[in-house]
């Protein structure tokens, strides 16, 4: 799978608000920041809500995705702050998700566990799994245990039941079918100790 047809990306110029001639439009609530891990998880968490926003409303890719660039990434809602999503990676594993659907609901298709077809799961954790699915396919360039993890977490901010662990043992079924010879080799995110 790859995503060279899925759409432009969002740019950092476009994603922060900055106009031709290095003039920039203020950004109410804005909070921005975090550090480049905390950015890619906000990416992936807000990735899932925009996919389930596109299953449940029916809405056009590129509407969400420019709402969520121009408005959800990093606000401040209720006084809480919360971290800048990377607007381009978030992008990709929207568009991407949506463009390569039919693939990566085969892989999914494939883990899951034929009693409880992706068709009949709960529209948000479609969403988290058909995220999860598509970065281990695409993005070669992380560890799938790191995104496996990632995407555990994401299930763990919505779900307090098995879906955290539903999603864990679903992704790895993906990664050991897509990218086997990556998860034999360690995990640079862990220790030696921890292997």
């Amino acid at each position: 799978m790859s995503n060279d047809d899925a759409g432009s990306p969002v740019t950092p110029e476009r994603a922060s608000g900055e106009r031709k001639g290095g003039k920039s439009k203020s950004r109410k609530n804005k909070t921005g920041g975090g550090s480049a891990k905390a950015r890619r998880k906000a990416a992936r968490l807000a990735a899932a809500q925009a996919l389930y926003q596109i299953d449940l409303a029916q809405a056009p890719v590129e509407n969400v995705v420019g709402e969520f660039v121009a408005h959800r990434l990093g606000e401040e809602i209720d006084g809480d702050k919360f971290v800048s999503g990377d607007p381009q990676l978030f992008a990709d594993i929207v568009r991407g998700a949506i463009h390569r659907r039919a693939e990566v609901d085969g892989v999914l298709g494939a883990a899951l566990d034929p009693r409880f077809p992706l068709d009949r799961l709960e529209l948000l954790l479609r969403a988290i799994l058909r995220a999860g699915a598509y970065e281990i396919a695409v993005h070669t360039d992380t560890h799938p245990r790191i995104l496996i993890s990632e995407y555990v977490d994401v299930a763990r901010a919505f779900f307090s039941g098995r879906e955290p662990a539903m999603v864990n043992g679903v992704l790895d079924h993906v990664a050991r079918a897509l990218r086997a010879d990556d998860l034999a080799k360690p995990d640079p995110g862990r220790s030696a100790a921890e292997e």
